[in-house]
């Protein structure tokens, strides 16, 4: 026990041991009723933007913050007790374990990856009918980039209520973050939309700006 202990307030396992107490005792105030979980899918702004780019969109937030902190401690605490049995110098134990930090961060990430994409399924965001209805609408790019197995954007559909939803596009047009795109299908087995730029004809007043 004080082997697991010492292993456990040590770093690099001790930056998760702190996030670990947090998160379980949020899901212990899901659980009694104190909080809601939610059904809030997507973040607005650059919290969304890099849970996009990281793949882990998708998934209540909870969600993901709990799978990355839960793998990244275990990992962590798996190399930490393997480092103390090593018997490295003071020097050496710190440079290894900056790359025990690392690791666990990256095995936290691929995880978190792989178990989000199956995950997301059982948190549909809207209805089908719903998305079809985004289809012909304008949507503004929140990604740096929109490729044909990647981006995000922000639409807004008639009730005036914005979404930020999954876009791509079949070309290697340039559409930067803050860009306008017309949406002209949905994929509803891949669960996004396909997008193109949106030219002056368009959306006159965005182009008459620059």
């Amino acid at each position: 026990m004080t082997d697991f202990l010492g292993a456990a307030l040590s770093f690099p396992t001790v930056l998760f041991s702190f996030l670990l107490v947090v998160v379980v005792g949020y899901w212990l105030l899901v659980l009694t009723g104190v909080l809601d979980l939610g059904d809030d899918l997507d973040v607005d702004g650059v919290p969304g933007t890099v849970l996009a780019g990281l793949g882990l969109g998708g998934v209540p937030s909870a969600v993901i913050f709990s799978l990355l902190v839960a793998v990244a401690w275990f990992v962590s605490l798996a190399g930490t007790a393997l480092l103390d049995g090593l018997g490295f110098g003071a020097g050496t134990r710190i440079l290894v374990s900056i790359g025990v930090l690392l690791a666990a961060a990256f095995c936290a990430w691929l995880v978190t990856r792989l178990v989000a994409v199956p995950l997301s399924r059982l948190f549909p965001t809207e209805s089908d009918a719903t998305r079809h209805a985004f289809v012909g609408r304008l949507c503004v790019v929140r990604t740096g980039t929109v490729t044909n197995d990647f981006g995000q954007a922000e639409v807004t559909a008639t009730d005036g209520s914005s979404a930020v939803v999954q876009i791509r596009q079949p070309g290697e047009e340039k559409m930067p973050a803050g860009s306008s795109a017309l949406i002209y299908d949905y994929d509803t087995e891949g669960e996004f939309f396909w997008v193109m730029p949106a030219g002056p004809a368009f959306d006159p007043l965005r182009h008459s700006a620059k």
